[in-house]
């Protein structure tokens, strides 16, 4: 048999505001945290993107201008730059494109705050039963 709780209705209704206070609190900082965490993942790949796009820039510049003097020797140098030029930038929208839908993939909703709120819900709806 469990044993009487003497408080008031006001006193438990104090309480069960104070708690779902410290509870709104507690999940507010679990969405920080959560959010924090992807938005570093985001960064890093975003970091990761742009500081090997810098260096293979810089030997593709390299590649492009031998492959613009070897077509020389078959056409115009005018016309090898341009199309080089054209197939680049080809090959660069493509990537960008890949690069664009990997972050769009990229997941940045609080999955496990969303989760712990529907507990918090479900637990405050059986306690004012």
């Amino acid at each position: 048999m469990q044993g009487r709780d003497d408080r008031s209705l006001g006193e438990l209704f104090a309480e069960l505001a104070q708690e779902t206070t410290t509870l709104v609190r507690h999940e507010v900082n679990l969405a920080k945290v959560e959010m924090s965490e992807k938005a570093s993942r985001a960064g890093k790949h975003v970091g990761f993107l742009a500081a090997g796009g810098a260096v293979a820039y810089a030997g593709l510049l390299a590649i492009l201008a031998a492959v613009i003097i070897l077509l020389n020797d078959v056409m115009p140098l005018w016309l090898s730059a341009l199309l080089v030029g054209l197939v680049v930038a080809v090959v660069g929208y493509l990537l960008v494109r890949r690069g664009l839908n990997a972050l769009k993939q990229e997941d940045f909703t609080p999955r496990q705050t969303m989760e712990t709120l529907k507990e918090d819900q479900r637990w405050a709806k059986d306690q004012t039963r």
